[in-house]
């Protein structure tokens, strides 16, 4: 089991410089981010004339235009070269990277993931009900993130400076705070991005990530999709078990 992370460590640590740039955080998440965007900006593209790909729209009427998927892609390039960057290379300046020679286990890989998620989305949940429920919050942060009650995956960090400073935080942070091994930071950081990406794609596919997850343990795409079209409810970004707790889970 720890053959498969060690190959994977050794494979990266031959790029150990371009790891240690500050640079490279901007460039890997801006990257993973895209990538997993792009499939579902192209299936956006068709739909209008693919009822098969509409078929699996949440919102099947909604349309989603060139130009809004453009207007938030420039804000979170924006984001990314105004906001993320220069703060990346405080971070390299006052905390060099250290990266040890031995991998984690699969399992102590896995677990340090799921602790890092959990711990982000209990963080997640805690914010955006704040800043739902305090009227100043959301009108000065949070309301521009609201501007497409449709969600697409480009809206996914269609948000201003100090949201996306903030979630930004709590995911660098918490890996940092639970002890990860840098692996798993940057293996949690890839399915972070990807849990977020999938949660604004708008669709629901039979292979979703709610749909592998047994017993309604994971909201997905349409728990959140509900939540930018009624605004009140399903604050947790993943799990469902905190909207459950505080009474603030909806399906419809």
């Amino acid at each position: 089991m720890a053959g498969v992370t060690q190959g994977l460590w050794d494979l990266l640590l031959e790029y150990k410089g371009w790891l240690r740039s500050p640079f490279f955080p901007v460039f890997f998440s801006l990257t993973a981010y895209l990538a997993f965007c792009l499939p579902f900006v192209l299936l956006d593209a068709i739909a209008p004339r693919v009822a098969l790909v509409r078929r699996f729209r949440i919102q099947q009427r909604s349309h989603v235009s060139w130009a809004m998927m453009w207007n938030c892609l420039a804000q979170a390039l924006y984001n990314h070269v105004v906001f993320i960057f220069p703060l990346t290379v405080m971070h390299w300046y006052w905390r060099p990277v250290r990266f040890p020679g031995e991998a984690p286990g699969l399992l102590r890989a896995a677990g340090e993931m799921v602790a890092c998620l959990l711990l982000f989305d209990f963080q997640y949940f805690v914010w955006h009900l704040l800043h739902h429920k305090v009227p100043w919050l959301y009108r000065t942060f949070h309301k521009v993130h609201h501007k497409y009650t449709s969600t697409f995956a480009l809206t996914t960090e269609y948000s201003g400076a100090w949201e996306t400073l903030s979630l930004g935080f709590f995911a660098a942070v918490n890996p940092m705070l639970l002890g990860c091994h840098p692996l798993t930071e940057m293996l949690f950081f890839v399915l972070n991005i990807w849990l977020s990406v999938e949660d604004h794609s708008g669709y629901d596919f039979p292979w979703s990530t709610h749909r592998l997850v047994p017993f309604g343990l994971y909201g997905g795409a349409p728990h959140h999709d509900l939540h930018h079209l009624k605004f009140k409810s399903n604050y947790a970004p993943y799990f469902t078990h905190w909207d459950r707790l505080f009474g603030t889970l909806h399906t419809s």
